[in-house]
């Protein structure tokens, strides 16, 4: 942030939707900055985004999406280890989020169990009070967190 004040740059968020979505992001760590870039971009698009970045030459190294997803906080650690694959995650996220589906109809949609989607829905709604802190981001699914998508932090609101 000194750097961006000082030469009038933009820090930007490194956190995807589906990250956000769970809380799989840390307040004042990468969730810092001014701009939430991938904020509404799921995790599996990220990857297909870069490897059409890649199409005609390697831009995004190539180990970087080669490599398990990790958050890198303790050796060996796989983001697999504490969340499902993101492409089982994702379609849930959206059917949750996105569409605002009840469980069992977000876990029907999504071909999960309804013990996963009541799972990631209870994640989702505990994770509010970090979206509510986050920098803003662009709005490219049906329904984005932030202004799309606004839910009580206190309470125990369940939706």
């Amino acid at each position: 942030m000194a750097l961006s004040n000082r030469f009038g740059h933009l820090v930007l968020s490194t956190g995807n939707k589906s990250e956000i979505a769970v809380g799989y992001c840390t307040l004042y760590g990468d969730m810092a900055g001014g701009y939430a870039l991938l904020s509404d971009i799921p995790k599996t698009l990220v990857y297909a985004l870069a490897r059409e970045i890649n199409r005609d030459r390697e831009r995004i190294p190539e180990a970087s999406l080669s490599k398990e997803p990790s958050a890198e906080l303790s050796p060996n650690q796989k983001d697999s280890d504490s969340l499902p694959l993101y492409a089982s995650l994702d379609p849930l996220i959206e059917a949750l989020v996105d569409l605002s589906l009840p469980v069992h109809a977000a876990a029907r949609r999504a071909g999960s169990s309804p013990e996963l989607a009541r799972e990631l829905a209870r994640r989702i709604d505990a994770n509010e009070y970090k979206r509510q802190q986050a920098p803003p981001g662009p709005k490219v699914t049906a329904r984005a967190f932030g202004e799309g998508r606004r839910y009580p932090i206190a309470q125990k609101f369940r939706a």
